[in-house]
């Protein structure tokens, strides 16, 4: 009976988990469609400059609350780990901004969904795991997805295309580094330094690039740092609610909405090649999870 009831509980919480994981991804997709329209109307490196310092407030007040406050959330065994993958993310953000401005968000994201694969590859040499055959095979795959949305020989890939995939594979060090910082520190000590170090370095970056916006604008930016504040809080409370195996599947849903928003809003084209590259990359990713959940329970037993 007691087994039962946990039983019940666990998938009610997983419920709940899934539920603010399909809110965060909704969120992150809107401010995407935002950070696209913002960055066309002005620099990328102001709008994502703007972006940080409303994150660093959230996360100001968010280690606050923590149990012994913003020292002990702050308290980092691998400081130039920290300090140096929120620099690295920071720079992606801006990389990937001005990727929206110039390819869109559909064939953005569809690029963009490489970066799991990258990470399990960069695990190996970074991180010193093992992987598979399954699992290597599952990043070839991948890579045959990306080349079907490129479709290099035909003379349709472009310039910025190739930066998309420079930017996903930035997001995958990040990934890696993230993992390699997760040896050392809590995973909120590791969010706390993503922020300060990448307002800090956008900080000093933005005045050679300070562009400002027009009146209606300010408002959009507005929207913006709150969609980044609202979207990592729901990323934590479901987090807090399910594990990381029962959650990271429902991510790819940013995918979907950010092809909708694409099309709907920026009238990107979305035509088959991509979509079938997409497929692929995606299904490529979440096998690869599925095995990675699977050798994990089987080293638990």
């Amino acid at each position: 009976m007691r087994a039962a009831v946990e039983l019940a509980g666990s998938s009610a919480e997983n419920r709940r988990g899934i539920g603010f994981m399909l809110a965060a991804m909704t969120v992150f997709a809107v401010q995407d469609g935002l950070s696209r329209h913002l960055a066309e109307a002005a620099n990328p490196v102001f709008v994502v400059a703007i972006r940080y310092w409303a994150l660093t407030v959230f996360l100001l007040a968010f280690a606050a609350r923590r149990p012994g406050g913003i020292r002990a959330t702050a308290r980092t065994a691998r400081p130039l780990l920290q300090i140096g993958r929120g620099v690295l993310l920071a720079f992606e953000v801006i990389v990937t901004v001005w990727v929206f401005t110039r390819l869109g968000l559909a064939a953005a994201h569809a690029i963009f969904a490489i970066y799991p694969l990258l990470v399990l590859a960069l695990s190996v040499p970074i991180l010193g795991e093992r992987v598979g055959w399954r699992r290597a095979g599952a990043v070839v795959a991948g890579f045959l997805g990306v080349l079907v949305i490129l479709r290099p020989g035909l003379g349709v890939v472009q310039p910025a295309a190739l930066v998309a995939l420079g930017a996903a594979l930035l997001f995958a060090v990040y990934g890696v580094l993230t993992r390699l910082a997760a040896r050392h520190d809590r995973a909120e000590t590791s969010f706390f330094w993503t922020g300060i170090a990448g307002a800090a370095f956008m900080t000093a970056v933005v005045p050679f690039w300070w562009s400002g916006l027009q009146g209606s604008d300010w408002i959009l930016m507005a929207i913006l740092c709150v969609t980044g504040a609202t979207g990592h809080f729901l990323l934590i409370k479901a987090y807090e609610a399910a594990e990381a195996g029962v959650l990271q599947p429902f991510s790819y849903v940013q995918l979907v909405l950010a092809f909708a928003i694409g099309a709907a809003v920026f009238g990107d084209a979305v035509d088959g090649w991509m979509i079938a590259g997409t497929a692929i990359i995606v299904a490529a990713g979440i096998y690869a999870f599925w095995r990675e959940r699977r050798i994990a329970a089987r080293q638990r037993a």
